[in-house]
């Protein structure tokens, strides 16, 4: 979907084509019946016109009954065109909108959130782009939701009205033909004379109309993309606003949290003042062409075969609406061209966000457009455990420097490692880097192979979402029966909310809103009971915990998670240990001169030797007698 044709013809050429050409020819049949019922209304309002013409003329026996039948006549056939075959084509045409949308939509979610995190690439590639145009879009959400719906309803409003120009051609300009005669001074047309006036009537004005509509239309395009993207930031700054309030109120950042919402209020206003002044200009190009359609140019190529008296004033009016009928679908581009505007916009944006998400599947060729990216990933025999070589972090930017180095660091199965560093040396990036969620930099990872893997932030805002499935996370909650959810949310400190773990909200409140920050981390350890991954990610997943709850966080995971690989970033200098007073962690990696290194915390004794000092403990103070050698 990297052009406009491609994306208009997907949805007709996917699983659902049946769905979308049903909907189409259904769509197509009734505009035929429209365009046929304009023929059918011109000749009634020839009647009508007719039957009030000679309602005084003496030979006219019935001039009441003739015009109160030509007119209930005219109504039925109104009826007819309107509210049946246009009026069911509208509802025929907005159930293609919504199944179209529908199916688009799902597409677009299916493709960023995808396994390669496509939605998280596009966020962090900022800067970078493919033959001049921005990488990362803008505005995504704007463009999944408003611009696939304003693109995809305008498409099929394009389509209905080339229908109709193509249908009203045909069976109007047949009628054209029929009721075509000689004119004075155009004898070699024969009887095509006034019909040949007609169509050249309309291939002058309409065309040369459209041409200035093209025109403005353009404007009104490059003008709408502004205004979407000067809207979608606008709306995206309020959003993020109400994310982070407790920070802009902490710091009395209100006033300029103020200015810069009236900074991008600015850029709206700019781009509304200038749409408006295209929009009312064009709203009077197309006032004074309806009314020179209408009178003039409808009227104009009838009069002379009239003013010859070649024709009757049945056959004028007729003749007339037959043009003006003709002139109106004819005209569909320039009654609907800021629609087309619209549409050319919301299609350029949707087009680039799929370009962007289609660059986006080769995260490193696509982080290297705005900086370095070299990661390489792979896997190696379980028994060796993690490695990781030449591993070096970097900002975005040709031109920068690492700000983490490591050489070469290994995790052996079941070891806990505990990272040290200042704040903001690097501890989170390290961790991002090793599973795939930082962008620039460069280096080898080798997971073990078959073990699974699992990353613990300090907390997963998903509103709308039952707490079963906050627990079961990254799997879906068939895959878990109730028992195990219920058993690990006990076992995380949570056991008081087993019972509502089928709802997605208490007391009208999301999940996000319920648990506290406390609550949310013996979250993390519910999901990390029931996962049982072999390697462990700890992200400051235990900050808001207090020193006992850290402790009861780290037990469980011990008692519950035999042979687990634990790699743990936290504010605290030094590794908690256990109730008694032993080790969770056996070895720290420290980040210090934007370099990593990884030591043994504690000195393991040689096997025999720990034994040995396990079994002479009781005896506490007992001396032991010393073992002298005899000389020889």
């Amino acid at each position: 979907m990297r052009s406009f044709w491609s994306l208009m013809r997907a949805y007709w050429i996917s699983e659902r084509w049946k769905e979308a050409w049903g909907l189409t020819i259904v769509i197509a049949l009734l505009t035929a019946l429209s365009s046929k019922a304009s023929v059918w209304l011109a000749e009634a309002s020839g009647d009508l016109v007719n039957s009030i013409a000679l309602f005084h003329d003496p030979d006219n026996t019935t001039p009441l009954a003739s015009l109160l039948t030509s007119a209930g006549l005219l109504i039925l056939l109104v009826l007819l065109k309107d509210a049946g075959f246009i009026g069911i084509r509208h509802l025929f045409s907005t159930t293609l909108h919504r199944k179209w949308r529908r199916w688009l939509n799902g597409r677009f979610n299916d493709a960023l959130l995808d396994d390669n995190h496509t939605h998280f690439h596009l966020q962090h590639g900022a800067g970078a782009q493919v033959n001049g145009i921005a990488a990362s879009p803008d505005n995504i959400d704007q463009r999944v939701q408003e611009s696939i719906k304003g693109m995809t309803g305008g498409a099929i409003g394009l389509a209905m009205g080339i229908a109709g120009v193509v249908t009203s051609l045909f069976f109007v300009g047949q009628k054209l033909l029929e009721l075509s005669t000689n004119v004075s001074g155009l004898e070699f047309l024969g009887d095509y004379g006034s019909a040949v006036l007609a169509f050249a009537a309309i291939a002058i004005y309409v065309p040369l109309n459209t041409l200035i509509a093209l025109k403005l239309g353009r404007l009104l395009e490059r003008l709408t993309v502004s205004m979407q993207q000067a809207e979608g930031s606008y709306r995206g700054e309020l959003t993020t606003l109400f994310r982070r309030s407790f920070y802009v109120a902490a710091s009395h950042g209100e006033g300029v949290q103020k200015a810069m919402h009236q900074r991008l209020y600015g850029d709206i206003d700019r781009n509304w003042a200038s749409l408006n002044k295209i929009n009312a200009g064009y709203m009077s190009f197309e006032l004074i062409y309806n009314f020179v359609a209408a009178r003039i140019v409808a009227y104009g190529p009838s009069l002379v075969p009239y003013m010859q008296n070649s024709i009757s004033l049945k056959a004028y009016v007729t003749g007339a609406e037959l043009v003006n009928s003709l002139i109106s679908p004819c005209s569909w581009f320039i009654h609907v061209m800021p629609e087309i505007a619209t549409l050319k916009a919301n299609a350029r944006r949707v087009i680039d966000l799929a370009v962007a998400i289609e660059h986006v599947q080769k995260p490193r060729d696509f982080y290297r457009l705005s900086g370095h990216s070299d990661f390489h990933y792979g896997t190696q025999n379980a028994v060796f455990g993690l490695r990781i070589q030449n591993l070096e972090l970097m900002h975005q930017g040709t031109d920068a420097v690492p700000f983490l180095s490591a050489t070469n660091l290994r995790f052996r199965r079941g070891e806990w490692t505990f990272v040290t560093g200042d704040s903001g040396s690097g501890k989170t990036s390290l961790i991002k880097a090793i599973n795939g969620l930082w962008p620039y930099g460069r280096g080898h990872v080798d997971f073990p192979e078959g073990i699974k893997s699992f990353y613990a932030a300090q907390d997963v805002k998903l509103p709308n979402v039952s707490l079963k499935e906050l627990v079961c996370l990254p799997c879906t909650r068939h895959e878990y029966s109730d028992a195990q959810v219920a058993a690990a949310l006990h076992k995380g400190g949570l056991g008081d909310f087993i019972e509502y773990m089928g709802q997605q909200a208490r007391e009208g409140k999301a999940w996000d809103q319920v648990l506290s920050g406390g609550q949310k981390q013996k979250l993390i350890v519910a999901r990390i009971l029931l996962q049982q991954p072999g390697l462990l990610f700890l992200d400051e997943a235990a900050g808001a915990l207090d020193a006992q709850a850290k402790i009861a966080f780290h037990q469980a995971i011990k008692d519950h998670c035999p042979r687990i690989t634990v790699i743990s970033v936290m504010h605290e200098a030094v590794p908690p240990k256990s109730a008694t007073g032993a080790e969770f962690y056996d070895s720290v990696l420290s980040i210090a001169d934007s370099v990593a290194s990884k030591k043994p915390l504690v000195v393991n004794l040689p096997a025999e030797l720990t034994t040995i000092l396990e079994q002479a403990q009781p005896l506490g103070r007992q001396r032991f007698p010393r073992i002298r050698l005899k000389e020889k």
